[in-house]
């Protein structure tokens, strides 16, 4: 256990240390370090969110019994991404930070000065995303490792796959960045986006509560009723902020249509809202 720990404890952040070195050397790039760390970041987000979903699949596809059925690698890639929710709390902080420091920006000019303040100032601004992954660490992960004694890995593999729309998340992020919302990519992530964030998050615990109602003979609308009460609460606060981040994207995807209707390209960012997923 111990070992897996200090694996995910190495990889997360000796990716993203070696990722902001090769962007800052490599000749033909030589990005600033402010450009590589937000990259970098937004690399190794996208490159867990593969083997997450990769874990997950191969989890629930192995899972012919929903609740009795067993995988080794469901408690392996818990114990393995734990580190990465703490180390993605840092790296989310250094790319605010370096956003700060832009000439220009509208945050920089009025915003924190100092190391202490903008750490209060991020906390603030990335409230729910901070409070997502500390519940990932000190809830999710000893729920998903002790308290299930080994019941349900296939709903814990289905829950990997939600990070199938983090890639697109990230992509579009790095868009924005250097301001290519007008391109034909952009556009394909940003429907891309919508799509997977709605089926793997959105319509994630509606689908677990089917299946297990398809699994115990009761219908949908009575699996609420007949499952223990602290699964429907916690399953109630882990959905809030995904239909909180999706109306989000519904927003800033409605802002873009209605910018294009009334103006010629080039258009504006694919997500006039803030996005903080």
């Amino acid at each position: 256990m111990l070992t897996i720990l200090a694996a995910g404890s190495v990889f997360f952040p000796g990716l993203f240390l070696l990722s902001k070195q090769c962007l800052k050397s490599i000749p033909a790039l030589r990005w600033s370090e402010g450009d590589a760390v937000i990259v970098s970041a937004r690399l190794v987000s996208s490159i867990q969110a593969v083997m997450a979903s990769s874990a997950g699949y191969i989890i629930a596809s192995s899972c012919k019994d929903i609740i009795e059925d067993q995988h080794w690698l469901t408690s392996t890639y818990i114990m393995f991404a734990v580190p990465y929710f703490v180390y993605d709390i840092y790296a989310m902080f250094m790319c605010y930070w370096y956003k700060l420091r832009v000439k220009g920006h509208e945050e920089a000019l009025a915003g924190p000065q100092h190391m202490r303040s903008a750490v209060r100032s991020y906390l603030r601004r990335e409230f729910l995303m901070v409070l997502h992954h500390v519940v990932m660490v000190t809830v999710c992960f000893p729920v998903s490792v002790f308290w299930r004694q080994g019941k349900g890995d296939y709903f814990q593999g289905i829950m990997f796959m939600a990070e199938l729309s983090t890639p697109s998340v990230c992509l579009g992020k790095i868009l924005i960045q250097y301001k290519q919302q007008h391109t034909l990519l952009h556009k394909v992530n940003g429907a891309l986006m919508l799509v997977t964030f709605f089926i793997f998050r959105v319509l994630l615990f509606p689908y677990l509560y089917y299946v297990y109602g398809r699994y115990a003979s009761i219908p949908f609308h009575m699996v609420p009723l007949m499952v223990p009460w602290h699964c429907n609460v916690g399953a109630a606060l882990l959905m809030a902020p995904q239909l909180y981040w999706f109306s989000l994207i519904c927003r800033g995807i409605r802002h873009y249509t209605v910018f294009c209707c009334l103006t010629p390209p080039p258009a504006p960012t694919f997500f006039q809202v803030h996005l903080r997923f």
